[in-house]
């Protein structure tokens, strides 16, 4: 994430504490997390990379836009990014993910579709 909103965006969120020890309710992520599987491939894994382009309020907004996450998932989420380097943001076939995928990185996110089957 970009450093120039990395200041403002922690203490907005009162996220001092995050720093030090990452305890983030993950059952916030899990909600909406799983979508049911409709192609024959299983479940493959739609992951986002952090980087230094990309500020904390464009990635909350981009998991809102397209991914449809609420905006405490959606924050859960970049915070995972940007402190462990990746997240799984969205678990489905990969028929169902690779739109999902092209329109993060269309957005100029760093993202990837990993395991599962191809189901072409």
């Amino acid at each position: 994430m970009n450093r120039m909103y990395e200041d403002k965006w922690l203490k907005d969120f009162n996220m001092q504490a995050v720093e030090e020890d990452i305890d983030i309710d993950i059952d916030v992520l899990l909600e909406d997390e799983i979508e049911e599987d409709i192609g024959t491939g299983g479940m493959s894994e739609l992951i986002v990379y952090n980087d230094d382009v990309n500020t904390f309020d464009w990635v909350i907004q981009c998991l809102e836009e397209v991914l449809k996450h609420n905006v405490q998932q959606a924050e859960q989420l970049s915070l995972l990014i940007h402190f462990k380097g990746k997240a799984t943001v969205k678990t489905a076939s990969k028929r169902l993910l690779r739109p999902k995928k092209d329109a993060l990185v269309d957005r100029g996110l760093s993202a990837v579709i990993e395991g599962g089957e191809d189901d072409d």
